[in-house]
């Protein structure tokens, strides 16, 4: 029995539950109780827990604070692959009830498994973090996010069932009927990716629809890194709050942290069942809350395959609550496996995406370029502009925004403006990187 396992949600009971306005030092006293479980459930059923912890001379028993977490070792992804596929189950199998995995483009899938009270916790957070984005039971919520073995479709519909809505599981493609199932059946909540969401806003467009004159009063946005600037453009567009969700497949999936639609300055992590660390990617050092780094992630209540101290590879920093108890986490910024090194210059996809849409004329629809120039890496970014365009027009276009990421990332860039409709668009997840130098 997992410790403080009765802290869940009631569907009976929508609204906030006592731990997301619980005082924080009964938050801190009910994570380091089921920190205590997890980790000695890890050492006691999974052999890779075993041999790491006691190579660092790390007992579960030696912890008595969350601060003792920092002498566990990392968790990394090449640990899941090695332990391809089931090696990092902590349960009997017959107790799993669901496997998930990643897509397996960089290496052999990351397989994600969930016992019977992981599917029902994972329920939980995901109905909690619609509750915070806005939604109510009743509504009907349309979700574009894919479904399958990817954890973006099944969890946001578990959640939403157990929320009380009404679920619309579209799954992602076949954008037109998306479209026609919209307008028809008027759902009030969207959940899908910010790239795919843009997809569906052109193709309102193109039937003669405005988009902000439909059902939707709210998207919940996430799966891949999107800007501030990329949710002014949905929300004006689509005339909806749009707020950030996160989650990570080797953790749970959808629903660790979720932005509340009353503050929208953050996402809110339910540290109940998440602990949060931001560490140095370089030197694997804590830092102090605000400064950037990488996030680190230890499950408190999963059964089937606790995480400890996994590093997402995500870029971000923990800031303090405002909204509920629990501490947030700033809008991801980027991986460090999709950082770009352009001439000794760190660069994100996101900042340029936020370069690009300062720029009046031009759309959200982008990709960039990573070509070879000489003996060193350059970057062609190709973006739509709104309308038809003539020549001279055009080039001032990429004049403009060639010099908005110079003057504000530091790097020179070819940017290349070409006609409305042109940009490969997406529908799930967007490929913004293509390297041409592999």
């Amino acid at each position: 029995m997992i410790c403080g396992m009765n802290v869940g949600y009631d569907r009976r009971m929508p609204g906030l539950h006592p731990i997301e306005s619980a005082d924080v030092a009964e938050l801190r006293a009910l994570q380091l109780e089921r920190l205590q479980w997890s980790l000695l459930h890890a050492y006691d059923n999974v052999a890779h827990y075993r041999d790491a912890f006691d190579e660092a001379g790390s007992a579960p028993r030696d912890c008595r604070s969350l601060k003792n977490l920092e002498r566990f070792p990392f968790l990394l992804k090449e640990h899941h692959r090695a332990n391809y596929p089931l090696g990092l189950l902590a349960v009997p199998r017959d107790q799993v009830i669901r496997i998930h995995a990643s897509s397996g483009t960089t290496g052999v899938p990351t397989v994600v498994a969930y016992t019977r009270n992981d599917i029902d916790m994972w329920a939980d957070v995901m109905a909690r973090s619609i509750y915070a984005a806005g939604g109510r039971p009743g509504d009907i919520a349309h979700i574009a996010y894919g479904y399958g073995l990817f954890t973006g479709g099944l969890g946001a519909h578990y959640g939403a069932e157990r929320l009380g809505c009404t679920v619309v599981p579209m799954s992602g493609g076949q954008t037109e009927k998306q479209v026609t199932l919209i307008n028809d059946l008027k759902p009030r909540i969207i959940l899908v990716t910010p790239s795919y969401c843009l997809s569906l806003i052109d193709e309102m467009e193109r039937q003669g629809l405005d988009p902000a004159a439909t059902s939707l009063e709210i998207g919940i946005f996430g799966a891949e890194p999107w800007s501030n600037e990329m949710r002014r453009q949905i929300e004006e567009r689509l005339g909806i709050d749009a707020v950030d969700i996160y989650g990570i497949s080797e953790v749970i999936g959808p629903g660790v942290a979720q932005e509340c639609v009353t503050t929208k300055d953050g996402l809110t992590v339910w540290e109940d069942h998440f602990y949060p660390e931001i560490i140095d990617p370089d030197t694997g050092e804590v830092l102090p809350d605000g400064e950037e780094g990488e996030l680190v992630l230890t499950s408190l209540t999963k059964e089937a395959l606790p995480v400890i101290r996994y590093r997402t590879g995500d870029l971000t920093r923990l800031l303090p609550p405002t909204a509920r108890t629990m501490r947030r986490i700033a809008r991801i910024k980027g991986r460090t496996d999709d950082m770009l090194i352009i001439r000794g210059v760190n660069v994100y996809p996101s900042q340029i995406e936020v370069q690009i849409l300062k720029v009046a004329g031009l759309t959200p629809h982008y990709q960039i370029e990573v070509i070879q120039r000489g003996n060193a890496k350059g970057l062609i970014v190709h973006v739509e502009s709104n309308e038809a365009l003539d020549p001279a027009t055009r080039r001032d276009l990429e004049t403009v925004a060639a010099r908005h990421i110079k003057d504000n990332i530091g790097i020179t860039v070819e940017v290349r403006v070409s006609a409305p409709g042109t940009v490969v668009r997406s529908t799930g997840k967007a490929e913004r990187v293509i390297d041409r130098t592999c």
